[in-house]
């Protein structure tokens, strides 16, 4: 079982930014692709970022593309994500979730494949 803890959101103003962490219990992070995802009132529940298990690869949101940052660091079991030029539109809560990748280094293709999730972090952008 993985236990992943969201940190890092707050309210802060268009145009600022906010670094998201997220923290796993697993010994074998190292061997989780991680993905971050979204959910705005009313609105499902939407990918925002992912990252490889070595870090290697990454992929985005088109929404996003440009303004945020996916990284890890393995050694702290930790990541990030990192939001600059905040728009109103990126309110919602923030999740993280874990894909099993064992010693594959490929970037989980669906929701499906991502076995673990935390409970999630608020963002709220003010225009």
């Amino acid at each position: 079982q993985v236990q992943l803890v969201e940190s890092g959101g707050g309210l802060v103003q268009a145009g600022g930014s906010l670094r998201l962490s997220c923290a796993a219990s697993t010994r074998t992070f190292n061997l989780y692709a991680m993905g971050w995802f979204r959910q705005a009132p009313g609105k499902e529940r939407e990918f925002v970022a992912r990252i490889s298990r070595i870090g290697d690869r990454t992929n985005y949101a088109d929404s996003v593309k440009g303004r945020f940052t996916i990284s890890r660091d393995d050694a702290k079991r930790t990541v990030y994500l990192q939001m600059n030029s905040l728009k109103s539109e990126d309110t919602a809560v923030y999740y993280c979730a874990a894909a099993w990748k064992g010693l594959t280094n490929t970037l989980p293709k669906g929701d499906d494949e991502y076995g673990y999730w935390g409970q999630g972090t608020q963002v709220t952008v003010s225009s």
